[in-house]
């Protein structure tokens, strides 16, 4: 036994797990800086999950929160184009090594694997453990500072991505977007039942390309149906966040990465999407973090509300 480690075996082993225990303690005090996390995901592809995810993470940008974009579709990393961010990734300035994200404005930060690629066009060909360690790094190696709100971009289905993030960030919540068709609907099932085997609560599902608006009359046509979200969150007794209607101007706004659903335009897809937004903070209001008590130098970390401090 003694001779097992010659060949530096056992040191190359406790430093990998010291490495994984700073990284686990780096994770801790990020997410003990972020008030609510939130994971937008979807059964399918092109259900408009990324429009979504981002005009959420604007829409409470807007009412003056602290709000991270994190977009963990490693494959198909949308974000960054949709919000027309530019740079690269920059060596750390401070102390702790922390990296800045990229700054959409004074309220909103943003942070994606484009973000990080020399080449935006470069196809990302990653097994899972490489897509769970770069997803752990978005949380432990960004400086994402104080936030309200992390919006969580992930790609369709119940793969690495989705598993990961429920696995690295306790309490995350989770808003399930679907489209009004049986085909979305059924594969959005599969988003609902993986939340309830991993234990994420889903604070509610959002019905997306609910209708049509006319570019000509700025009305709403049923021509792709309408109703089935609401349907299906009305059967699985989920709360229903509400619909957001297909609008040609959102499409323009996403290629030129102005965010159309988020600007001063009146339409029905903006009234729609300001809904969803407040209803998203009615059901996750921005209350404090819980203060992390790391050092173990005695006390809790209930920042001072359990009944113990009843008397301070």
């Amino acid at each position: 036994m003694a001779g097992s480690c010659s060949s530096g075996s056992c040191g190359t082993k406790e430093s990998q797990q010291a490495a994984a225990a700073q990284q686990e303690l780096a994770i801790t005090r990020s997410l003990g800086k972020i008030k609510n996390k939130i994971l937008v995901m979807s059964g399918k592809g092109g259900v408009g999950k990324s429009t979504v995810s981002v005009n959420l993470a604007l829409g409470l940008a807007e009412k003056g929160y602290q709000v991270g974009l994190m977009d963990v579709d490693i494959h198909g990393p949308d974000v960054v184009r949709m919000l027309n961010l530019k740079g690269s990734l920059p060596a750390s300035e401070t102390p702790d090594g922390l990296i800045p994200p990229l700054t959409y404005n004074e309220r909103l930060k943003v942070v994606s694997l484009e973000y990080m690629m020399r080449d935006r066009d470069e196809a990302i060909i990653w097994r899972g453990p490489l897509k769970i360690q770069a997803i752990r790094q978005f949380v432990a190696d960004m400086d994402w500072g104080e936030l309200d709100y992390l919006v969580i971009d992930a790609p369709p289905g119940t793969g690495d991505e989705p598993l990961s993030v429920a696995q690295t960030i306790p309490n995350v919540k989770a808003v399930v977007v679907t489209t009004p068709q049986k085909v979305a609907l059924a594969d959005v099932r599969k988003s609902i039942n993986f939340c309830k085997a991993v234990k994420v609560e889903i604070i509610g599902v959002v019905e997306n390309m609910s209708g049509f608006v006319c570019p000509h009359c700025n009305q709403t046509v049923d021509i792709f149906k309408s109703g089935g979200g609401e349907e299906l969150a009305r059967e699985l007794d989920l709360p229903f966040l509400g619909k957001i209607p297909m609008d040609p101007k959102v499409v323009l706004a996403g290629d030129d990465g102005t965010p159309y659903l988020s600007s001063s335009a009146d339409s029905p897809a903006t009234r729609a999407f300001a809904s969803v937004v407040q209803a998203v903070e009615t059901r996750l209001p921005p209350v404090a973090a819980p203060s992390l008590n790391l050092a173990g130098g005695g006390g809790c970390a209930c920042g001072g509300s359990c009944p113990s401090h009843a008397g301070n």
